[in-house]
């Protein structure tokens, strides 16, 4: 939770000021961070979870544990859409663990499937 504490402070939320830090556990025990960076055209604004999640991919990284999400709102942030089904598909055996910022000590802990059950993770071999 710490490390994702820390990545949040490094959020760029020029807009909604809502700064949110991610850090993925890989199976080595390394950790990767990222915080939210926002778009004024807000369709290009991309979520800690993923920009975590992306630094790890391309930094050749497969295999995790976990993930922290860390921001101020009561109870922790919970991962979007987006951020929930990529999370299917590259991390799927991961734990999901959420705090609030101001209370990092009390953690919601949740399964990739919790989150996202009947995950898209198969494209369709024959075509209708």
């Amino acid at each position: 939770m710490l490390a994702a504490a820390r990545a949040r402070q490094r959020a760029v939320a020029p807009y909604s000021h809502f700064k949110v830090g991610a850090a993925l556990l890989t199976k080595r025990g390394e950790i990767i961070a990222g915080a939210n960076v926002e778009s004024a055209s807000y369709g290009l604004t991309c979520c800690a979870e993923r920009v975590a999640l992306f630094n790890a991919l391309t930094g050749g990284k497969t295999k995790f544990v976990a993930m922290a999400i860390v921001a101020r709102v009561p109870g922790g942030p919970m991962p979007c859409g987006a951020c929930r089904q990529l999370l299917a598909e590259y991390a799927f055996n991961a734990r999901i663990w959420v705090a609030d910022s101001r209370a990092l000590q009390s953690i919601k802990e949740f399964s990739v499937r919790e989150l996202l059950p009947g995950a898209f993770l198969e494209v369709p071999s024959e075509r209708d």
